[in-house]
């Protein structure tokens, strides 16, 4: 009931009043005006390709169910030890354990001044420590992409460990989803100061095959079997990302639209979204169990998430793009070297057959979605 890695996930009442909450004890928790979460930097770095040992047979690079096994594979991969610049890194310490007592500044969201906070044995948990000669780097792991992310995950342990050693302990953040391995470190600029975190670097990196240049998607286009339009709404989920990311997520078991809600950095509303999104490619089905929806991988959406990376990509690109909307609008896109206009977007909607679409307001909003699925499949094109 504590625990809300995400913004996204603060109930109602702490959302519509700014409140967040920390736990100071193993059994006591202080809300307050915290301004407790930081936005992820934007993540445009190249994608540097990496691979597995050859003798490495237990890990599969395209079947990554866990933080744990992703941290396994960005370490067999030698992503990590490039990433720290250090060959020599052991792992070392991990799990739940004690905080010790400390104290720190962290900023009132609404005054903006600091507020202290005691916190005496509380509960904290590493992913993942890799400890070198010269520093112990302290890692937090996550599958759902999200917009940010809770500091206290990376502070308390920052605090725990560098009072405990005499190296720099470096805090990370790794997140893993459509075969990206995301790396975020940040440090404290003042051990004291929650909010005084900084970037210090970030680089994304790929086990797998990532090059994919214009000939691959303009090979798709030219080959693709046209679908007809389900019955489903037309979907209002910009970020095409996060409807890969949602099929991983269901991948290892059915999952109600609460347990997606509560589990993972979306609301009630974008679970809706985006679930109708990959029903709407025919990656999801979704079954009554008690009046709530249950939602679960299709055959189809299980072939897919099994492929490499760029025989995925291209696949869900077939997917989009057998839907007439999306095939002209790219079409007209690749002819004229730019997006084009809202206008002639919806233009091409009103000549697609779209279900349910009865208002220039829907189609205004709507063709946001195509914009940003087309953008995502331009944005493969690594040449």
């Amino acid at each position: 009931m504590a625990k809300f890695d995400h913004t996204i996930n603060l109930p109602k009442i702490f959302a519509d009043n700014r409140l967040s909450i920390l736990p100071i004890t193993r059994g006591d928790y202080v809300i307050s005006h915290f301004d407790a979460y930081h936005k992820f930097e934007d993540d445009n770095t190249p994608i540097t390709r990496v691979s597995l040992p050859t003798y490495i047979q237990s890990l599969d690079a395209n079947n990554i169910p866990s933080e744990a096994i992703a941290l396994n594979c960005a370490v067999a991969a030698g992503i990590v030890a490039e990433f720290l610049q250090d060959e020599d890194l052991i792992s070392t310490v991990s799990g739940r354990m004690g905080s010790g007592a400390f104290a720190f500044d962290i900023t009132n969201s609404k005054s903006r001044t600091p507020c202290r906070v005691q916190v005496a044995s509380s509960q904290i948990e590493i992913d993942a420590a890799y400890e070198g000669v010269r520093w112990l780097a302290l890692f937090e792991a996550k599958r759902d992409l999200s917009e940010d992310f809770l500091i206290r995950q990376l502070y308390y342990p920052f605090r725990v460990w560098q009072s405990r050693i005499t190296k720099p302990a470096r805090p990370l953040f790794l997140v893993y989803s459509n075969g990206i391995y995301r790396l975020y470190e940040y440090a404290f600029q003042d051990i004291n100061s929650y909010n005084s975190l900084v970037l210090i670097r970030q680089k994304n990196y790929s086990i797998e095959d990532t090059a994919i240049d214009i000939t691959d998607i303009q090979k798709v286009l030219n080959k693709v079997e046209p679908a007809p339009e389900p019955q489903i709404p037309f979907p209002q989920a910009d970020n095409f990302e996060r409807v890969i990311n949602i099929c991983e997520l269901i991948s290892e078991q059915e999952l109600s639209r609460n347990d997606v809600t509560e589990q993972y950095a979306f609301d009630a509303r974008q679970t809706n979204y985006y679930a109708d999104a990959a029903r709407y490619l025919g990656l999801l089905e979704k079954r009554k169990e008690n009046v709530a929806p249950i939602y679960g991988l299709t055959e189809t959406g299980k072939r897919l998430l099994i492929l490499n990376y760029k025989q995925r990509q291209l696949a869900f690109c077939d997917l989009i793009l057998s839907h007439k909307v999306f095939g002209d609008t790219l079409r007209k896109y690749l002819e004229f070297g730019n997006m084009p206009s809202t206008a002639d977007i919806i233009q091409i909607m009103k000549l697609s057959n779209l279900y349910n679409i009865n208002s220039d307001s829907t189609f205004e909003r709507r063709s946001s979605t195509i914009k940003g699925w087309l953008n995502w499949i331009v944005g493969l094109i690594n040449e």
